[in-house]
């Protein structure tokens, strides 16, 4: 598997008569907001940007079109995170209308959409858009950058990660350990009083020990889970890409 993406097609640094009819598009779907004292703002969209590409390099020789991979969404749902300077949050609803637009508009040059998200708090726009989306007959789905057993946010897992991907954004002197329960015993207490009531340093998660090579191995994990769905396409009734039975990467 390709390590850096050699090449990926990137949709904004063509001109229109460049861009391939009948194709597959990639779309990154980020944040911008807090991820603790030490990690950039960009966090989410660096590494939903930095899958999209290398799964990108992967397809490309696979699959029956071309593979393009559009320009991130920068803002997300990220309300749960009000409270910490720099935070920008969309919503669910602006979000959700942003995604169905995206889509109706590429489809009549692109014959399927997937969404590359990393930010948690983008799932249930991701669920309801891609849900009504495919139920108007669009061919679209969205995956997650995912990582089994990480820790929620900002701690070893994201930090790991951004090592490898954008080290120079990284103020590791200034990484401080945060609430390092679980997400599903945490998920109640954020749910009502936000992240910052939880975790005054918006780390939940240890960033001790965060190291560039796992991160190496980390974005590798979630760069074949992503090719796998894709390549399987098959989704449950909201557009989310399953895993195939048969795993050939």
């Amino acid at each position: 598997m390709p390590e850096t993406g050699e090449n990926p097609v990137r949709l904004a640094e063509n001109t229109w008569p460049s861009v391939p009819v009948g194709g597959l598009v990639l779309v990154p779907v980020g944040s911008t907001e807090q991820h603790g004292p030490h990690l950039p703002l960009s966090t989410d969209t660096v590494i939903a940007r930095c899958v999209a590409e290398r799964a990108a390099a992967v397809l490309a020789p696979e699959t029956a079109g071309p593979v393009l991979v559009a320009p991130a969404i920068e803002y997300g749902a990220s309300g749960e995170h009000g409270g910490f300077p720099g935070t920008i949050s969309i919503g669910h609803e602006a979000l959700h209308l942003l995604l169905v637009e995206l889509v109706r508009s590429l489809t009549p040059w692109a014959w399927r959409v997937v969404f590359v998200n990393g930010h948690g708090g983008n799932l249930r726009a991701l669920g309801s858009a891609v849900g009504q989306l495919r139920g108007e007959g669009q061919d679209a789905g969205w995956v997650s950058c995912e990582a089994p057993g990480g820790d929620a946010h900002a701690g070893f897992t994201e930090t790991s990660v951004m090592l490898h991907l954008a080290p120079e954004l990284v103020r590791m002197a200034e990484a401080v350990p945060g609430d390092t329960r679980p997400l599903a015993s945490l998920m109640p207490e954020l749910v009502a009083r936000g992240v910052r009531g939880v975790s005054p340093t918006g780390v939940l998660g240890d960033p001790s020990g965060a190291d560039a090579e796992r991160g190496r191995e980390l974005v590798r994990t979630m760069v074949a889970s992503v090719v796998r769905r894709i390549d399987a396409n098959r989704a449950d009734a909201r557009g989310h890409l399953l895993e195939p039975a048969d795993r050939r990467l």
